[in-house]
């Protein structure tokens, strides 16, 4: 029997239930919070930090999270809108100048944040120890040009995504995005996470289990297609191999990746502290509101439409966010959030005045979510 830690209120049994049954299945070690119109209502921990079944998975557990660190970073974006220092629709150029080389000069700052700047990778990648410096990547990206035609179509810039929303809140700011995110939104929360891991946490941080490959036929086949020689997935997915999910040591373990700034996908968080960011972009959580309803109306507006040319399916996105498609694990139709590889999910839904946040250290084969986020979905759902 797995031991489950934390609370849940009255009415809130069934999440408790479902968070259990998640370790019937692949689980080994995960966290889960709720937050209703503000409130903390289920925060969950169970199972094992380490693959040797040591170290208890527990409040003091720290994740990797993934892609669900995207979403962190256009809350960043969006509180800078709703402040007035960000436009959207101005020119990246305008505030990076070496930006706009190899005919991006008229991208504005809404593309790249949407998938739409054909950026999802660079063709020649710096290689790994200089990546982890960022500068070097900056550089490339400046100095690239577009990978597909510029007429609104989309492809995931899965790892790219970041750092050029980094350098879009640098330049404004002056202030790296990391340290921006710790003082306009982790301490006023009292949360935790970071992009940018500090060494004296090492030592709370979970490392993710790679997943074993799709059972499903049909899975297998768009992964297999993803991955295919020369695909954007691929690329996109492993910046060229530089940095990616495949590498044979698993490089998102090694400590010497978590201090770098990679806020596509080198978050590292927990449950409670993601849920709790989710709930302050749709009411106060303890008095702190990190952005208003129009903000949030605009950067939750969907802007892309169509097959997806990094991830092959139809997927939706505003100002950063992922948004309800019917394939995302989502409770609403105006949920929004962000979803990481192999499970972890983050998001709120205004609606029904929650926040939600799911953290694993077993990833499962999905890259926009799966079974165990959605069963708390669900009964989530159910509860409300």
């Amino acid at each position: 029997m797995v031991d489950i830690r934390g609370h849940a209120e009255d009415g809130f049994g069934a999440v408790a239930d479902a968070f259990r049954a998640n370790f019937d299945g692949v689980e080994l070690g995960a966290g889960f919070c709720l937050y209703v119109d503000g409130k903390n209502v289920v925060e969950l921990t169970g199972g094992y930090a380490d693959v040797e079944r040591t170290r208890p998975y527990d409040d003091d557990s720290l994740q990797l999270v993934f892609s669900s660190s995207k979403g962190v970073a256009a809350i960043c974006l969006a509180m800078l809108f709703d402040q007035g220092v960000l436009d959207y629709e101005a020119k990246v150029a305008s505030i990076w100048p070496e930006f706009g080389a190899a005919g991006k000069e008229n991208i504005p700052i809404s593309w790249p944040l949407s998938h739409r700047a054909g950026l999802a990778t660079v063709d020649n990648p710096p290689p790994l120890e200089e990546v982890l410096k960022v500068q070097p990547i900056l550089d490339a990206l400046a100095d690239q040009a577009p990978l597909w035609e510029l007429d609104g179509s989309h492809g995931y810039h899965a790892i790219t995504y970041g750092w050029i929303a980094a350098e879009i809140l640098h330049r404004l700011t002056g202030v790296r995005m990391n340290a921006w995110l710790q003082e306009h939104v982790v301490t006023p929360l009292g949360a935790e996470f970071w992009m940018g891991l500090p060494e004296a946490q090492n030592h709370r941080v979970s490392p993710v289990r790679a997943a074993a490959p799709p059972t499903d036929p049909a899975a297998l086949e768009r992964i297999l297609a993803m991955f295919a020689p020369g695909a954007m997935g691929g690329r996109a997915l492993t910046l060229d191999m530089s940095l990616g999910l495949l590498d044979a040591d698993m490089s998102w373990n090694r400590p010497d990746v978590w201090p770098s700034e990679i806020p596509a996908a080198g978050g590292i968080t927990n449950a409670a502290s993601l849920a709790r960011i989710y709930a302050a972009t749709i009411g106060e959580v303890d008095g702190v509101r990190l952005f208003g309803d129009d903000t949030r109306t605009l950067v939750t507006t969907p802007v892309t439409s169509g097959m997806d040319k990094s991830l092959l399916l139809d997927t939706k996105f505003g100002m950063g966010f992922m948004l309800t498609d019917g394939i995302l694990p989502w409770i609403g139709p105006r949920t929004f959030g962000h979803v990481g590889a192999g499970g972890s999910a983050g998001y709120a839904d205004p609606d029904l005045g929650i926040g939600f946040g799911y953290v694993m250290n077993q990833m499962a084969p999905g890259i926009l979510g799966d079974e165990r986020s959605g069963a708390l979905t669900a009964a989530v759902r159910g509860c409300l």
